[in-house]
């Protein structure tokens, strides 16, 4: 093993390390023991994050990368808009139906609280959570609706709050909130939102 990989190897054990045990431990989630999970010492978390907010900004990016990866293969281009928005809201329906939907709910709400709880984390991961945001916003801008094309303001704010509503409804279906939830129903709702007052002027 080359020394890259070495390091490489070193990095995925530490991210997944800190998803279980922030997913268990939540605020109480210690280095030692996310080192120690990863079979490493907390010197190659520093080494390799430069912290433990730097291993949790990282473990977000992580965990949001193959998510809107997702997105994205799922929404292809030239599809208009209304189309767009429906099957990304079926896309986050069948997430709910993975079998590890309850530990990964488990992970984003222990992130929260974390977030909660260290003012100097708090502005990295709200940073890390737009920048993903951002790839939602450039996967509406451009698509047609009504004879126009979305323009990145409007698709920016239509993004923000498709978020908003399918985190919502995808948290309730996997608590048994919303089980009857269907992913026309997601699909539906989400179509919901593209009116003049959610998108806002050009």
């Amino acid at each position: 093993m080359t020394r890259a990989e070495a390091k490489e190897r070193n990095r995925r054990a530490l991210l997944e390390a800190a998803r279980l045990i922030v997913a268990s431990d939540g605020h109480r989630a210690k280095l030692e023991e996310i080192a120690e999970q990863a079979g490493l010492t907390t010197g190659a978390v520093y080494s390799l994050f430069g912290s433990k907010n730097g291993l949790l900004v990282a473990v977000v990016a992580d965990y949001l990368t193959p998510h809107y990866d997702g997105i994205e293969q799922a929404v292809p281009a030239g599809m208009g808009l209304t189309e767009a928005v429906e099957v990304f809201a079926r896309h986050y329906r069948r997430l709910c139906d993975d079998p590890d939907a309850l530990r990964h709910l488990s992970f984003e709400i222990s992130l929260q609280d974390l977030a909660l709880r260290d003012p100097e984390l708090r502005p990295r991961l709200a940073a890390s959570v737009r920048a993903h945001e951002e790839r939602l916003t450039a996967l509406l801008a451009g698509r047609i609706h009504h004879g126009n094309a979305l323009t990145p303001r409007q698709a920016r704010r239509l993004a923000t709050a498709l978020r908003a509503l399918l985190v919502g409804l995808s948290q309730g279906v996997i608590l048994g909130l919303a089980d009857a939830a269907p992913g026309e129903y997601f699909a539906a709702t989400a179509r919901a939102l593209i009116t003049p007052d959610v998108l806002g002027p050009p």
